[in-house]
């Protein structure tokens, strides 16, 4: 059988660190600064785990 193929979209947004815990980045991220508090920038600026609910399926398309 073929070696599956990992999706394309979930590769470019979720990270793996070397324990093994997904990041993502946060919502709100992109565009449209000028119209928000530093606080807010500053808050969504980093990156977040990815909730445990959502862990195997995005495990499963990452084809780890």
């Amino acid at each position: 059988m073929p070696k599956m193929k990992s999706h394309g979209g979930a590769s470019k947004r979720f990270k793996v660190t070397g324990r093994g815990k997904l990041l993502r980045q946060q919502a709100k991220n992109n565009h449209n600064f000028e119209h928000r508090s530093s606080r807010e920038t500053r808050r969504v600026a980093g990156k977040e785990v990815v909730a445990k609910a959502d862990v195997p399926r995005i495990k499963k398309m990452l084809g780890i």
